[in-house]
């Protein structure tokens, strides 16, 4: 009893700090699904704001013939970058450049940069034009890198210009690495917005205007709006698991976080965001208060109850009690002494054959380790239903339990629920054991692709019949000598169900049909009120 309610008092104490820990955790999990979008809101604005400026831009150079240098930094200095624009490089134009128009391009760009810059790589004929960077503000060392590029010449950059065109949106590329970085490696993207003029059969395309973005930067620029607190952030160019990582503040440290992700649209391109807490969390001051205070309350309690107990137990007579324990034990013993008697006569019965068959003591041994096991999971089972009824699944399910986990071999278990005796269920064990060893060592279950099927059905109300089959395994050789497990299962089995058992060996698998009566419980129950042991139908 004391250590009854101590376990009590620890079981509703663990509850609780479970209870409290489910709590912290909901709420934990709604801030980080909270923060998660409202980071994710953040990204997307910072997003917006970029692409609305580039549509400005694309609706005043669409009205202008020719976009002199001068006259697209002024319209860069006026949108105030600075202010209005973090985590971005600049605003770039990129003209559309023919083959024929390369030198009237190369001569425009060395106007920008003397000496410095001209079309590369070189086209090479296998697209129709170029769309190398014309102008890039503001006007740097690290942007004048990029001058001359022609992006189109690149997969990435090339893709998201195609889709921008066919939009008419800003649309962001997928994570690379940016013509400025030179021999970097930092992951950034483009938005590029296109730039159309009137032609003769429509609206052809002039260029792009675009914005080249440091991943880094522009995350911490969008977290400048949406503080991250202590969660960490990874962001990826795809909304699917196979994304490139952008940029992270991930602490990789933590094992298993708890992660809410989220999609964001950045520029026509959907992204994943994913959003984790960038501690361990341990547990709560309120748990580990509950649990000391429980543990003290407990133990208090466990001790009071064990001074208290004692002094009844002194006190208390128990000879009613030894006069009842003296009468089961009788029954009890009665009843086991009768169980010996069964199994003994069946161990007796497997040791004459074995060794019968046993060309040496370590094949004896061998043979009597399996099947006494075999009789002993039978055993198990009886014992844990005191030795009543046993279903037939349970049993079938025991024997083959060393194969059951085994991916290499399909088992096929299907019949309906039928309870068996303990002698019969016992029998059942054995057969089946000898038939899984024996598929084991040279049928279905010895190379991968095998497959065994054991299928039961009721063919009346006493009388259950169980198909064994293999097949898939390797062919069964015809010409053989007798083993101990064909002698067990068609005479001894056979004799102890009462029926006769088919045993096959096809070339193409073994196969076995047993009949195993179905009896009454009445007919089998333990003898508790009888006083001299009796041999019942089971024996």
């Amino acid at each position: 009893m004391p250590l009854g309610i101590f376990v009590l008092i620890a079981a509703v104490t663990i509850l609780s700090i479970f209870a409290i820990e489910r709590g912290e955790y909901e709420r934990q999990t709604a801030q980080l699904n909270a923060r998660a979008t409202a980071i994710a809101s953040a990204l997307e604005r910072r997003a917006n704001a970029s692409s609305a400026y580039l549509r400005a831009g694309a609706a005043l150079l669409s009205t202008m013939n020719d976009i002199p240098a001068d006259d697209f930094r002024r319209f860069v200095s006026e949108l105030r970058l600075d202010a209005d624009y973090r985590g971005a490089e600049g605003i770039g134009w990129a003209k559309v450049v023919r083959p024929s128009e390369i030198e009237e391009y190369e001569a425009l760009l060395a106007e920008e940069a003397p000496g410095e810059a001209q079309l590369f790589p070189p086209m090479d004929g296998s697209q129709p034009f170029a769309v190398p960077v014309t102008y890039l503000q503001p006007d740097t060392e690290r942007n004048r890198r990029a001058l001359g590029y022609d992006m189109y010449s690149d997969a990435q950059r090339r893709a998201a210009m195609t889709e921008a065109e066919a939009t008419s949106r800003p649309t962001a590329t997928n994570a690379l690495v940016l013509q400025q970085e030179g021999q970097g490696e930092a992951p950034g993207f483009l938005i590029f917005m296109p730039v159309f003029e009137p032609g003769v059969s429509g609206r052809t395309l002039k260029g792009f205007i675009y914005s080249p973005f440091n991943a880094e930067d522009f995350l911490q620029s969008a977290l400048e709006l949406e503080d991250a607190g202590n969660y960490g952030v990874r962001l990826y160019d795809s909304d699917t698991g196979n994304g490139t990582l952008l940029a992270s503040t991930f602490n990789s440290d933590l094992e298993n976080p708890e992660i809410a992700t989220k999609t964001v649209t950045i520029a026509n391109n959907p992204w994943r965001l994913a959003v984790s807490i960038n501690e361990d969390p341990g547990i709560s001051g309120l748990s580990m208060a509950t649990l000391i205070f429980g543990l003290l309350v407990a133990s208090l309690l466990m001790l009071l109850v064990r001074m208290l107990t004692q002094q009844a137990q002194e006190d208390e007579s128990a000879l009613a009690w030894f006069e009842e324990q003296a009468s089961i034990r009788n029954s009890l013993t009665r009843e086991l002494n009768h169980r010996v008697k069964n199994t003994l006569a069946n161990v007796l019965s497997i040791i004459a054959l074995t060794r019968r068959r046993a060309d040496d003591v370590e094949e004896f041994a061998t043979g009597l380790d399996g099947r006494i096991r075999a009789l002993s999971a039978t055993h198990d089972l009886l014992t844990q239903s005191d030795w009543g009824s046993t279903p037939v699944k349970a049993v079938v399910e025991a024997e083959l339990l060393p194969y059951a986990q085994d991916e290499d071999h399909a088992l096929d278990l299907v019949g309906p629920e039928v309870e068996l005796a303990p002698n019969d269920a016992l029998s059942l064990g054995l057969a089946v054991h000898e038939l899984a060893t024996n598929a084991a060592k040279y049928g279905a279950l010895s190379q991968p692709g095998g497959k065994l099927t054991v299928h039961w059905r009721l063919l009346s109300e006493d009388l259950v019949r169980v198909e064994w089959l293999e097949s898939d395994g390797p062919p069964v050789k015809q010409e053989r000598s007798r083993g101990f497990g064909t002698d067990l299962i068609e005479r001894i089995v056979a004799h102890e169900l009462r029926h006769p058992v088919e045993l096959d060996f096809n070339p193409e698998g073994v196969r076995c049909v047993l009949l195993i009566p179905v009896r009454q419980p009445s007919e089998f129950m333990i003898r508790a009120n009888r006083k001299a042991p009796a041999e019942s139908d089971e024996s």
